[in-house]
C-alpha cells in the first residue's frame, strides 16, 4: 500500500504535523516550502498554515522522504477536523468507545484503524499515543518524560495518591506503587478527567475523580495520601485569593494573587498524611521571587521542604526553561524537623535520559544557611559556592573525559565504502511476526528463529527509512515496528551486520557518557573560574 491508497482526501494538517509525518524538524518543512516549488500550497490557516494531507503525502513520496502514512496520523487528523481544539474531549471518546465495544461513531476507515492499532498493542496503549501527541502538539499537560521524573523522585509508595491537577493523568498513571495503589484526581477541564477515568478503566486501575476547581471547590476534603503529586496551572492572575482569606489550608501563610504556585503547594501539603510526602512541579521563579519569600521560610523553619530538583530544560511541551521539583514530606508526631535540605542541579542532563542523583549535583544545606533575607531556594546557588572540592572534581572530570576518549577511539567500528544499495528485497516486520519468526514488544523486535540475527533485526529497525516511518510524541519515536522493513540476507551476512550494529551501540553509549562528563567539566571549570576556586595555567 501507498500513500494514494489510503483515505486521506480532505484532511488538512499544520506544518508542525507535517514535520511529524516525515520524522524531520519543523525548520526542515520550512526550508521544503521554500526551496522546492512544487511542495502543496497551504489551503487555509492564514499564518498557521494548512496543507492537504493527500497532496502532502504525495509530495513525500514523489520525494523519497517519507510515504508511509500511520494509522495514529490518520486516526488524530480525523478527530482534530471534527473536534478542532477540544482534542481532548475527542480522545476521552475514542478512549469510553474502545471501553464500551462501539466505535459506530466513527466512518469505516476510522474503526479499521483503531482496531487495527488496538490488535497491534492494545486499547490503553492507542488512547496513551493520541494522548502523547495531544502533549506533542504544544498543550500544557505534562509531558511524559517530566512524569517519568517525577515518578522516580516520588519512588515507590503504598496506599493512596493524589493528583488535584490531574489533566488525563500522566502523572497519576507514572506512579509506581510498591502494592495495592488507589488513585484520586481532580481537575477543572470535565473532558479531561473524563479521559483519565476512560483510561484508568482501560488498565484496570482504582480511581476516583471529580471536575472542578480545586482551590475553590475542593472535591476531595477528607482526603489524605501517602504521595500528593502535582504539575499546577502556573502564572495564574487571580486564583481566587480573596474568597479564599480564612482558608484553613494556609498553614504557612496566605499567598499573594500572583504567587498561585505556593496555594497550590499548601493545597497539595494539606492532602498528604502525616509521613507522606509531596512531589510538585514548580516554576524557578517560586524559589526567589520575593513575594514567596515569607512562606519559603516557614516552610524551610518547619522543616518539611525535604529537596529541591532542578530538571534539565526541554521537560515541558509549551516551553523551554527549566523546572523544579519541590519535595515536602509531612512528620509524624514523633519525627523532629530535618535540619537540611538538599538541594540538586541537574539542569545541564538529557531530559530523555534523566542522570543519577550523583554526588556533585547535589547538597545537603543547613536549613539555617536558607534563612537570610533572600530566602532564596534555587539549586544551583548553593552547588556552585562550593569552593573548596571544585578544584578536585574538574581534576577527575578531566581524567574521566580522557579515558572516555581513549575507549570511543577503540568502539567506533571501521566501515568500508558500500555500493550505495543493499542487494535483494525486502521483509515486513508484520510478515515475520505472523510467521512466528519474530516476537514485537512495544518499540523493539526479537528473532526466536536461527534464521535471523536479533541484533541484526534490530539495528535495520533503527535505520532513518524505518524511524521516519515512526510517529512523534513528547518528543520522541513511538516507533510503529510493524510497518519496518529489514533486507534478506543469509544468516552469516546477518552476523556480519550484526557485528557493527553491536560495535555502533556500544560507542553510542560511550559517546552519551562523554557527552555527560563533558558537560560536567565545562561547567565545573566555568564556575571555578568566575568564583576563584580554578585559575588558568601560566604559560610557560
Amino acid at each position: 500500500m501507498n500513500a494514494h491508497d489510503l483515505d486521506t482526501d480532505g484532511t488538512l494538517i499544520s506544518a508542525a504535523e507535517v514535520a511529524r509525518l516525515a520524522g524531520v524538524t519543523r525548520a526542515a518543512v520550512s526550508n521544503w516550502r521554500r526551496r522546492h516549488a512544487d511542495f502543496p500550497e497551504a489551503v487555509g490557516g492564514g499564518r498557521n498554515a494548512l496543507f492537504a494531507l493527500s497532496e502532502v503525502t504525495g509530495w513525500l513520496e514523489r520525494q523519497r522522504k517519507s510515504s508511509d502514512v500511520s494509522d495514529e496520523v490518520l486516526v488524530w487528523q480525523t478527530l482534530r477536523a471534527s473536534r478542532g481544539d477540544d482534542m481532548v474531549a475527542g480522545i476521552a471518546e475514542v478512549a469510553e468507545m474502545f471501553l464500551d465495544g462501539d466505535l459506530d461513531c466513527f466512518d469505516e476507515s476510522t474503526r479499521l484503524r483503531l482496531r487495527r492499532m488496538a490488535e497491534q498493542s492494545s486499547p490503553a496503549d492507542v488512547v496513551s499515543g493520541l494522548t502523547d501527541r495531544l502533549v506533542s502538539s504544544g498543550g500544557s499537560h505534562t509531558t511524559r518524560q517530566l512524569a517519568r521524573a517525577v515518578a522516580r523522585i516520588a519512588g515507590n509508595f503504598s496506599g493512596t495518591v493524589f493528583d488535584p491537577a490531574c489533566g488525563p493523568g500522566a502523572l497519576l498513571l507514572a506512579m509506581e506503587p510498591a502494592g495495592p495503589a488507589k488513585l484520586v484526581g481532580q481537575d477543572i477541564n470535565p473532558a479531561a478527567v473524563r479521559l483519565l477515568q476512560a483510561r484508568c478503566a482501560l488498565l484496570g486501575l482504582d480511581l476516583d475523580a471529580e471536575a472542578a476547581d480545586s482551590l475553590q471547590r475542593d472535591a476531595w476534603p477528607e482526603v489524605r495520601a501517602e504521595l500528593v503529586v502535582c504539575d499546577p496551572p502556573v502564572g495564574l492572575i487571580d486564583w481566587g485569593r480573596d474568597d479564599l482569606l480564612l482558608d484553613a489550608r494556609w498553614e504557612f501563610g496566605l499567598p499573594t494573587k500572583a504567587e498561585g504556585e505556593l496555594a497550590w503547594l499548601q493545597h497539595c501539603y494539606a492532602h498528604v498524611a502525616p509521613g507522606g510526602r509531596v512531589v510538585m512541579v514548580m516554576p524557578p521563579s517560586v524559589a526567589y521571587r520575593r513575594a514567596g519569600k515569607r512562606i519559603r521560610a516557614e516552610l524551610v523553619r518547619r522543616g518539611v521542604l525535604e529537596q529541591i530538583i532542578a530538571l534539565p530544560a526541554g521537560m515541558v511541551s509549551s516551553h523551554q526553561q527549566p523546572v523544579h521539583v519541590w519535595v515536602l514530606a509531612k512528620p509524624t508526631g514523633q519525627q523532629r524537623s530535618a535540619a537540611t535540605v538538599r538541594m540538586v542541579d541537574l539542569t545541564n542532563g538529557d531530559p530523555m535520559d534523566l542522570p543519577e542523583l550523583v554526588a556533585g549535583r547535589s547538597v545537603d544545606v543547613p536549613v539555617i544557611d536558607l534563612l537570610d533575607e533572600a530566602v532564596d531556594l534555587t539549586p544551583s546557588a548553593y552547588l556552585t559556592n562550593r569552593q573548596d572540592d571544585q578544584a578536585i572534581q574538574y581534576s577527575d572530570a578531566r581524567e574521566s573525559l580522557l579515558a572516555a576518549l581513549d575507549q570511543i577511539r577503540d568502539l567506533v567500528p571501521r566501515l568500508s565504502p558500500g555500493s550505495g544499495s543493499i542487494d535483494g528485497g525486502v521483509l515486513r516486520l508484520s510478515d515475520l511476526a505472523r510467521a512466528g519468526i519474530v516476537e514485537i514488544t512495544d518499540r523493539t523486535a526479537t528473532s526466536v528463529s536461527d534464521q535471523l540475527d536479533t541484533d541484526f533485526l534490530r539495528g535495520f529497525l533503527r535505520s532513518s527509512s524505518n524511524m521516519s516511518r515512526s510517529t512523534s510524541a513528547s518528543g520522541t519515536y513511538r516507533a510503529d515496528v510493524r510497518g519496518s522493513r529489514v533486507p534478506q540476507m543469509g544468516i552469516d551476512e546477518q552476523r556480519r551486520y550484526a557485528e557493527a550494529f553491536r560495535a555502533l551501540d556500544s560507542a553510542e553509549a560511550a559517546m552519551r557518557e562523554l557527552s555527560r562528563i563533558g558537560m560536567d567539566l565545562i561547567n565545573l571549570a566555568r564556575d571555578g573560574l568566575t568564583s576563584g576556586a580554578l585559575s588558568p595555567e601560566q604559560r610557560k
